[in-house]
């Protein structure tokens, strides 16, 4: 357990499927928990403060990454509800935590497809561009839950219309991506056109952002998301984006949304 100091500062990402949390203090110990994601961060944050005997007196500076916090009203809100954790709360979305730990603050894209997925822009100038991440009604094309619902749905229909009574079917669906790109390399034909629409359509949302945020090539691409680990679906991607007429240069992540979430509540 952590010897109480009035030094720590505490970075999170709060992703669709975990929640990271990596707290440091001044004397360079570090402490890292992963858990399964909750609707209720305040409480499962809450859980992690108690864990780690951490009060609100000792953390200078909490920066929560997360999801559905666009707006400066939305930030402040979700900031506002933390508050009893740290003397300072920072909420940022979790695509920019991402695009910051790969890109360290350049221009490029970061695709990020994980449970869901969206492209994250920046331009030259410092304006930030998304495209998708409008969840699983209205986007994610090429997430892992596009990816098992598009499988499901040609390959195990009746199993399909199961997971839609599910109230965890976006999850349980998500966690059947990696069989599928399993299937296609193993050349199972559903699978391989579950997999072919996703790259394409993370391609096509990639070249939204790449125009808007008005990027000329070469563009500088990196990736977050459990999905983008997969080597062979990420470069698939990325022959559909050249496919697309997109000058991109892929560029490995430097660091996680983690990590430059830790480092924003250090000052750095």
């Amino acid at each position: 357990m952590p010897v109480m100091t009035r030094n720590w500062t505490v970075g999170v990402d709060a992703g669709g499927t975990w929640l990271r949390v990596l707290a440091a203090d001044g004397r360079g110990r570090r402490l890292i928990i992963r858990r399964p994601a909750s609707q209720d961060l305040r409480a499962a944050l809450g859980a992690v403060w108690r864990r780690w005997r951490l009060r609100r007196a000792g953390v200078a500076h909490l920066v929560v990454a997360t999801r559905g916090v666009w707006t400066v009203s939305e930030r402040r809100a979700a900031a506002a509800s933390l508050l009893g954790l740290a003397r300072r709360v920072t909420v940022l979305s979790d695509a920019e935590a991402a695009h910051l730990g790969a890109l360290g603050g350049r221009p490029g894209l970061l695709v990020l497809a994980g449970t869901g997925s969206i492209v994250l822009g920046r331009g030259a100038r410092g304006r930030w561009v998304r495209a998708g991440g409008l969840g699983p009604l209205f986007g994610d094309g090429g997430s892992a839950f596009a990816l098992g619902r598009d499988w499901l749905v040609a390959a195990h229909p009746s199993r399909a219309r199961r997971l839609a009574r599910d109230p965890h079917a976006v999850a349980r669906i998500a966690a059947l991506a990696p069989r599928v790109l399993g299937l296609a390399r193993r050349g199972r034909g559903p699978a391989r056109l579950a997999v072919t629409r996703g790259a394409f359509a993370l391609a096509v949302t990639m070249r939204a952002a790449a125009e808007a945020a008005r990027l000329s090539p070469p563009i500088s691409v990196s990736w977050a998301g459990s999905l983008l680990e997969d080597r062979a679906y990420r470069s698939r991607v990325w022959r559909m984006a050249r496919g697309l007429g997109l000058g991109i240069a892929p560029v490995p992540p430097r660091e996680s949304a983690l990590e430059a979430a830790a480092q924003l509540a250090r000052g750095r």
